[in-house]
């Protein structure tokens, strides 16, 4: 388990949460909270994150959502250890369940979700540098395919269910060719860091059983203007109500 000095306390959601997270390993920032933003979950559902980390996109979706049952899986014990210390520490029902994506514990091979959340390895295996530390390079590169996440988490959803991933925008083509048959009413969408800029990263929501058509939205932008000109908060307006204010992210 991570030792008190190891750790930093973060403020997300404009002091909303306060998050503990390791100085050296896997640090959450804007991306599982984009991730909790776009889950289009109810109070009375069930939502699964899988791969949960320290919490965040879990306890950002629970603040959300009162009401919301959310259940996290990780497979690093300390990070396990710290989300239910996180959840602890701001109130927030969060269930986290130690286990290893390939092997599913029993508590979830058995249940059903209506919403499938997962923040994936964004590296492929065997590409790039490994960083540095051993829990953010397992964080950070995938020893699972990425088809695997997609066709765990479908398989863990009910009928109807949505499937809400975040991913590096150059994986959007794994993403698509990963869904298989049986799913539709698939959104892409893009997020840009400034307008004219190149989407770094992509949401991927999708509906088991869904008809609907496929969409490809216009990109979230992240930063006014085309260049960081001042020091400062230059947030755009859409992203400041999600990163924020806890606004949904409706897709």
């Amino acid at each position: 388990m991570f030792a008190e000095g190891a750790l930093t306390a973060d403020r997300f959601l404009d002091g909303r949460l306060n998050i503990l997270q390791p100085k050296d390993g896997y640090r959450a920032a804007m991306d599982p909270v984009l991730l909790a933003a776009a889950v289009p979950a109810k109070a009375g559902e069930a939502a699964l994150e899988l791969g949960c980390g320290a919490g965040v996109a879990g306890l950002c979706l629970a603040h959300r959502v009162p009401g919301l049952h959310v259940t996290g899986l990780e497979v690093q014990a300390p990070y396990a250890d710290l989300a239910r210390r996180n959840a602890d520490r701001n109130d927030l029902p969060l269930t986290v369940i130690d286990g290893n994506l390939a092997h599913l514990p029993d508590a979830l091979r058995h249940s059903a979700f209506d919403h499938v959340l997962a923040n994936p390895p964004y590296f492929p295996k065997g590409g790039g540098t490994p960083a540095r530390d051993g829990g953010r390079e397992m964080a950070q590169r995938e020893a699972l395919p990425l088809a695997d996440w997609l066709r765990i988490g479908l398989k863990r959803l009910r009928p109807g269910g949505w499937l809400t991933v975040i991913q590096s925008a150059d994986r959007l083509p794994d993403l698509l060719s990963g869904l298989g048959p049986g799913t539709g009413s698939t959104v892409i969408l893009p997020i840009a860091p400034r307008a004219g800029r190149p989407a770094g990263r992509v949401i991927l929501q999708t509906r088991k059983g869904g008809r609907g058509a496929f969409r490809l939205l216009a990109p979230l932008v992240i930063h006014d203007g085309t260049t960081h000109l001042r020091d400062g908060d230059d947030q755009s307006t859409a992203a400041r109500a999600i990163l924020r204010d806890a606004k949904p992210l409706v897709l």
